[in-house]
């Protein structure tokens, strides 16, 4: 895909270094790949090129281009240091983890706020912690604890019947995600291990069964589902995340999770969350994933969807008449 004429405009995604970024994969280049087709010129800064000049942000960004369909992002002119206000859309696209270097980087992009469109917006990236946000939808969630003493830990498995998840709060695919049982004798050193020895906190999750048929991730545009795909764990695996070694299968939305991204809907747009991915494990929601989340790729390959019926075009469609 030649460079064309780009006629619609400049549009700055933030990024990982361009080498980690799979044409078969990630959802950040399909993201890039359509915008090209549609017109726009991509950039692509990564958080150390993200900078302040007092109170204007600015970015040392690089124009990117394709040299044929699903080659590898390249470079496609020299780096320039420019202001997030000419961009015409700034897309937060940064995996986890949500560390310091992350945050600053949101306190960069409030800078931008007012000036451009951002999304996800920034303070909503802060605010809204994907393990616990879900807390605001009981009725939707299996019991869910934050927990950093040990006795509180075994009080939980004891309310849980004896099984229950662990995730660190800030974990991300699947990393550090483990499964306590009463009577295990190495109950102690798990408790131990996800709380550093009670110096952090954990999530303690009631166990679902329906966790060994996987779970279904969803992807939301403003909102509004746009496609699903079931992410199954490996023979003997406890983890459904593709980077631990799920694999994906065809699903489609059912009513109960129809349910759950209405009532989500609205919660997400009014904190500026445009591009959100869930998890639901059975009936039961788990995760609100709003740091760049993936599954574009599987959809479109499983759905067989090409043309404005993928993934990254409905992303853009409902994106378009926000840059109006």
């Amino acid at each position: 895909m030649p460079i064309a004429k780009h006629a619609r405009g400049d549009v700055l995604f933030v990024l990982d270094p361009l080498e980690t970024i799979h044409p078969k994969k990630d959802s950040s280049y399909l993201m890039i790949a359509e915008a090209l087709r549609r017109g726009y010129q991509p950039w692509s800064v990564e958080l150390p090129g993200l900078l302040l000049r007092g109170a204007e942000a600015v970015a040392r960004a690089v124009p990117l281009g394709l040299h044929e369909p699903g080659a590898p992002l390249a470079p496609a002119g020299d780096p320039q240091v420019r202001a997030l206000a000419s961009f015409r859309v700034v897309v937060m696209r940064k995996d986890p983890p949500v560390d310091p270097d992350f945050v600053t980087a949101t306190w960069c992009l409030d800078r931008a706020v007012s000036h451009t469109l951002v999304i996800n917006q920034p303070q909503g990236l802060r605010d809204l912690s994907e393990k616990l946000a879900i807390l605001d939808f009981p009725e939707f969630i299996p019991r869910t604890f934050l927990l950093r003493n040990i006795g509180d830990l075994r009080d939980a498995l004891a309310e849980l019947g004896g099984q229950m998840i662990l995730k660190p709060v800030f974990g991300f695919g699947g990393r550090e995600v483990l499964i306590a049982r009463d009577g295990d004798p190495n109950l102690s050193t798990l408790f131990e291990l996800a709380t550093r020895d009670g110096r952090t906190w954990t999530i303690a999750q009631e166990f679902v069964p329906a966790a060994k048929h996987g779970d279904k991730r969803i992807l939301l545009v403003d909102g509004e589902p746009i496609g699903a795909v079931m992410r199954v764990p490996a023979e003997g695996e406890l983890r459904n995340n593709f980077h631990a070694g799920g694999s994906p299968a065809l699903t489609q939305l059912s009513a109960r999770d129809r349910e759950i991204c209405a009532a989500l809907g609205p919660f997400l747009r009014e904190r500026g969350q445009f591009f959100v991915g869930i998890d639901v494990l059975g009936e039961f929601l788990t995760e609100i994933n709003v740091t760049s989340p993936t599954g574009m790729q599987e959809i479109n390959r499983l759905g067989g969807l090409t043309g404005d019926e993928t993934m990254q075009a409905r992303f853009w469609a409902a994106l378009e008449p926000r840059l109006r």
